[in-house]
């Protein structure tokens, strides 16, 4: 199992500079092994409509649907937490990586705040 982060996947919709990288990871991963955070599904849509419109963001969202979207509930959002308070992480980061320890997935991002955690992969 693998997780994208919000970055990958707006990487990957907006033919970004490590696009290729992540459409790599993307596509030799069956959608039910990619684990999606609700946070991401959130982040890209926003972003997808923001830079493209909301065609873009709608086939965006539909392809992320195609994975495995997990959403918050209360052991989630305590384990965030403690994640937030041990490694000094921002809201989504700690919801996104504790959906991805969750799961035993392997987190790909491009974010520096989560270098060096355990079971993440910086692109």
């Amino acid at each position: 199992m693998i997780s994208i982060d919000s970055y990958g996947w707006i990487e990957r919709f907006t033919d970004g500079e490590k696009a290729s990288e992540y459409n790599k990871l993307i596509d030799s991963t069956r959608p039910e092994e990619l684990v999606t955070s609700v946070v991401v599904l959130y982040e890209v849509y926003r972003k997808i409509k923001k830079i493209k419109g909301e065609e873009p963001a709608l086939e965006a969202a539909a392809a992320l649907s195609q994975t495995k979207v997990v959403e918050v509930d209360q052991t989630l959002s305590l384990e965030a937490a403690d994640y937030s308070l041990e490694n000094n992480l921002h809201f989504s980061d700690a919801l996104v990586y504790a959906t991805a320890r969750q799961y035993s997935a392997r987190l790909y991002t491009g974010d520096s705040d989560l270098k060096g955690l355990e079971g993440v992969e910086l692109i």
